[in-house]
C-alpha cells in the first residue's frame, strides 16, 4: 500500500487544481500550515483531519513535516509548506483516504500522459518534492522525553513518582505486549487494560494515581506533537473511599504520650509539631532551624497546596523547643537522633522513617487499626480546639477562628474537613425521640 509520501511526489509540469467538491459533507478538513508564529526554532508543518470510518468523527492525522524544517528562513519554509498543502488538498479531493488502500490513486498519479503526435514539447526539468513524515518514536524513548520535560516543572519527589510509574508501565508492556514498540500504539484500550491490572493488584486510589501521573507525561507528548491524543483524558477516574485518620480519644492520646516520653522523646516532639502546630508529617520533615522565627515565634514551611505557609508556634510547643541560637540555620529541625542536625536523605525518605518509627513504637504495641495514624493527632487537636471554641462562639465565628489555626483556605474546605472527622456533634435529642 503506497504511503502518503509516495502519493505527494509530483511533477510541476502536470500540476493542476480540481475545481469541484467531491462530497457535500467533507470527509476531511482543509489542510493548514502551522508556522509556530514565525518561530524558526520550532517545527513547522501541514496538518489536517480526516473522518474516522469507525467513529464517524473528524480525527487529526499525523503532521506532515517533509523537508520544510531544514530551511532557515521563514520565506523558504512557507514556500515549501504551501506546496505541500496545495498538493495534499488535490489528493484529498481526488479521494485520498488515510484509512484505506490508495493504490489506484497512486497509479493514477504516476501515469505518463499521452503526448499527441506532431506536437513538439520542450523538455522541462522535473522537480520531485517528497513529503516525509518523521519516524514514530519508540514508546520508551517518548516516555523518557516526556519525563525530561516534566523534570523542569515538578519537584524531585514528584519526578521520581512519575519515573517509577513509567518504569512499571514499561515492564507491564514488555510482559503483556512485547510486539508493541512505537508510541502510536498507546491507545485507550491498551492504557485501560494497564490501569485495570494496577487496580486488581492494589486499589482504586493507586489506579487513579497512575492515570493522573502517566496522563501528565502523555500530555507533554501531545503538546509536542509526538502523539495525536492523550488517551488518559478519555479514561474516567474511579470513585475511591477516602482514607480516614480517626481522632484519638483523650485517654488513648495520654497513654501514647506517656509511653513516648520514656521510649522515644524525639518521636513525641515530632508528633507534637503535628498535633499542636496543625501540620502534616511531611511538612514537619521539611522544617529547618532557620525556618523558625524566634522573635515572632513562628515557623515557615512548604505546605501541600502552596509554596510556603507561616504558622504561629503555640506556647505549649514553644516551651519544649531547645535553644536554637547555637544551631546551624540550614540544619534540619528533626533528624533520627537529634533536634537540629544534618541528615542526608530526601524528604520522602525522612517522612517514611518517622512513619515506620511510629508504626513500630506506637501502632503495633497499642494495636491500633489502619485508620489511626500519626496524622490523626492533627485531627485530634482540631476537634479539641473546635469544641472549645463552640462553648463560647456561634458556629460561623468558631470556624472562622479555627481557620486561622488549621490553615484551610476556604470555609467550605474547613466545613468538609470537620464533617469528615465528626467534629460537630448534636446536643442530646432524647426528648424528640420520646415525643
Amino acid at each position: 500500500m503506497p504511503t502518503l509520501s509516495e502519493l505527494l511526489i509530483f511533477d510541476f509540469q502536470n500540476e493542476h487544481v480540481l475545481e469541484h467538491d467531491l462530497l457535500e459533507k467533507k470527509n476531511y478538513s482543509p489542510p493548514k500550515i502551522y508556522n509556530a508564529n514565525g518561530d524558526l526554532s520550532k517545527r513547522w508543518y501541514v496538518y489536517f483531519s480526516y473522518r474516522n470510518p469507525t467513529t464517524g468523527k473528524l480525527q487529526r492525522v499525523k503532521n506532515i513535516y517533509g523537508k520544510a524544517n531544514k530551511f532557515k528562513t521563514k520565506e523558504e519554509r512557507l514556500t515549501v509548506l504551501t506546496v505541500y498543502r496545495k498538493k495534499l488538498l488535490q489528493l484529498l479531493k481526488k479521494g485520498y483516504n488515510p484509512y484505506a488502500d490508495n493504490s489506484s490513486l497512486y497509479n493514477q498519479s504516476n501515469q505518463t500522459p499521452q503526448v499527441p503526435k506532431k506536437v513538439e514539447i520542450q523538455p522541462k526539468k522535473e522537480v520531485a518534492i517528497v513529503i516525509e513524515q518523521e519516524p514514530i518514536m519508540a514508546i520508551k524513548e517518548a516516555l523518557e522525553f516526556g519525563l525530561q520535560l516534566k523534570e523542569k516543572l515538578v519537584n524531585p519527589t514528584t519526578k521520581r513518582s512519575y519515573e517509577n510509574k513509567a518504569k512499571l508501565f514499561l515492564k507491564w508492556l514488555n510482559e503483556n505486549h512485547p510486539t508493541l514498540v512505537t508510541v502510536d500504539a498507546l491507545d485507550k484500550k491498551l492504557m485501560t487494560n494497564f490501569l485495570n491490572s494496577v487496580l486488581i493488584k492494589s486499589s482504586p486510589r493507586n489506579r487513579n494515581n497512575f492515570r493522573t501521573e502517566l496522563g501528565s507525561v502523555l500530555q507533554v507528548l501531545e503538546d509536542n506533537e509526538i502523539i495525536t491524543e492523550n488517551v488518559f483524558k478519555k479514561i474516567p477516574v474511579l470513585k475511591t473511599k477516602p482514607k480516614r485518620h480517626k481522632p484519638y480519644t483523650e485517654k488513648k492520646k495520654n497513654e501514647i504520650f506517656s509511653n513516648l516520653e520514656k521510649e522515644d522523646p524525639i518521636l513525641l516532639f515530632f508528633i507534637k509539631f503535628v498535633a499542636y502546630g496543625f501540620m502534616r508529617p511531611v511538612e514537619v520533615c521539611r522544617v529547618r532551624v532557620g525556618d523558625i522565627d524566634v522573635v515572632n515565634r513562628t515557623v515557615k514551611f512548604k505546605a501541600k497546596n502552596s509554596d510556603y505557609k507561616t504558622k504561629l508556634i503555640p506556647q505549649l510547643l514553644w516551651d519544649e523547643l531547645p535553644d536554637l541560637s547555637k544551631l546551624d540555620k540550614d540544619a534540619l529541625l528533626f533528624t533520627p537522633n537529634t533536634i537540629g542536625g544534618d541528615w542526608d536523605a530526601e524528604v520522602e525518605s525522612r517522612r517514611e522513617h518517622f512513619t515506620n518509627r511510629f508504626r513500630a513504637i506506637v501502632k503495633i504495641p497499642f494495636k491500633l487499626g489502619a485508620d489511626y495514624t500519626m496524622y490523626s493527632f492533627r485531627h485530634t487537636y482540631t476537634v479539641k480546639v473546635y469544641r472549645e471554641f463552640r462553648k463560647k462562639y456561634a458556629p460561623f465565628e468558631a470556624k472562622s477562628r479555627l481557620m486561622l489555626i488549621t490553615g484551610h483556605t476556604s470555609m467550605s474546605a474547613l466545613e468538609k474537613y470537620l464533617r469528615d472527622i465528626d467534629a460537630e456533634l448534636p446536643k442530646d435529642y432524647s426528648e424528640m425521640l420520646e415525643s
